[in-house]
């Protein structure tokens, strides 16, 4: 088996979310923990922080494995979804996982996989949780894929768990108000194991004390009235995912981690050369100034409409495409009047079809151009944009990750 056959097999053999999204979704962990099983429970073989939430979870496990790495341990990172390649889902100190690897444990398991039958991203964790242990990492930074409770990661017993913040996406599997949605992400809170929330927010904050009182976990809430380093994280969002990050290092100092304070600085300033980080507030190009992010909900979409505002270009040109399952009408109606729009469409089946997007559009009053190919889209802006105004190209990760080049 070469690598594009194990490649393969993992995305045609069974249902992936990436690619066809709720129909996808397992609302039970049976299978993960059945396949960890035949692989001798890697999960309990290694160190763990959770990391859940809305927004910021994925930039928030990266500052976590990039101060580790600082610290000296060797350490393994699982995010999702993968941007360019599968393998940048699974990396230890850095370092994605070689396609050997992925070969080897599809060869491996695949007589278990078939019998078993787990979805695309059971058979991924698992094969981090794998991967991880065989590696004897000091610790992984173990990022939820959706929501929580069942989520196939939940099978893990962390040092840690990060609870980022609480928003609507992903109503129609987590529920549809924020207790909702809060008591889903809550599920990764573990018996007398230290949670963190990175955002006191008033609609989820009864759902988490009275979660972790019945669990005896120690429930601390970020600090965001405390100075904060820098980081090379562009976007000022980051801004509401350090304290968290900073106050999961303080449970790890407690629990007896050696965590140096300038490694705290170093790992927040070098986060995206140690962990290969991208789509977040991502410079493509200085003249004009082009910009991605990956941000796709309606909290993670303000924040990018407010940090356009405050570069304060004479002109923004926006590219965007969305997926079937989200709200666009909302993300549509906040754009403010004035900007340039051009509408595209990802190449996987979830992607929202221009011909909806254009109806949306019209039902709205808003003026837009229609390119199915998010690099035309790119290069027809970039001969309209004049030096001082700003290209930006988002709101989806699966538009982000086809752009050429990133």
């Amino acid at each position: 088996m070469n690598y594009q056959e194990a490649q393969d097999f993992l995305f045609n053999a069974l249902p992936m979310y990436q690619n066809v999204g709720k129909s996808a979704f397992k609302k039970d962990i049976s299978n993960t923990l059945a396949l960890c099983n035949t692989l001798n429970n890697p999960q309990h073989q290694f160190k763990s922080v959770h990391v859940a939430g809305t927004n910021g979870k994925g930039s928030s496990s990266h500052m976590l494995a990039a101060i580790l790495q600082q610290s000296d341990y060797k350490v393994g990172l699982y995010t999702s979804p993968h941007l360019k390649s599968f393998t940048e889902r699974i990396k230890i100190n850095g370092q994605a996982i070689a396609e050997s690897g992925v070969i080897a444990f599809v060869e491996s398991n695949k007589a278990a996989i078939e019998e078993i039958k787990p979805s695309f991203f059971e058979m991924t964790v698992a094969m981090a949780f794998d991967h991880f242990a065989q590696a004897k990492v000091d610790i992984a930074v173990i990022e939820v894929g959706l929501g929580g409770r069942l989520d196939s990661t939940n099978i893990i017993t962390p040092e840690v768990s990060l609870i980022t913040n609480i928003g609507y996406d992903h109503m129609d599997m987590l529920g549809d108000t924020l207790p909702k949605i809060a008591a889903e992400k809550a599920g990764i809170i573990k018996s007398r194991i230290p949670v963190v929330i990175g955002e006191k927010q008033e609609e989820t904050y009864s759902v988490f004390e009275e979660i972790a009182s019945a669990h005896q976990a120690p429930l601390h809430y970020a600090d965001h009235n405390v100075p904060l380093p820098e980081t090379d994280l562009k976007g000022s969002y980051q801004k509401k995912n350090i304290p968290g990050v900073l106050k999961v290092v303080d449970n790890l100092r407690t629990l007896g981690w050696s965590i140096p304070d300038d490694a705290i600085i170093s790992g927040l300033q070098q986060t995206i050369p140690l962990t290969g980080l991208k789509g977040r507030w991502q410079v493509l190009k200085d003249d004009p100034l082009t910009i991605c992010d990956t941000g796709h909900n309606k909290e993670g979409f303000k924040y990018i409409l407010d940090q356009i505002k405050s570069l304060d270009k004479i002109a923004v040109h926006m590219i965007l495409g969305f997926v079937k399952e989200k709200n666009v009408s909302e993300l549509l109606a906040s754009i403010p009047q004035g900007t340039h729009l051009t509408f595209c469409e990802a190449s996987v089946p979830r992607a929202m079809p221009l011909s909806d997007v254009k109806l949306l559009a019209e039902s709205l009053n808003i003026h837009a151009n229609y390119m199915a190919d998010v690099n035309e889209a790119i290069d027809a802006a970039k001969e309209k944009a004049k030096s001082d105004e700003l290209i930006f190209i988002g709101g989806s990760t699966f538009v982000v990750a086809e752009i050429n080049g990133l």
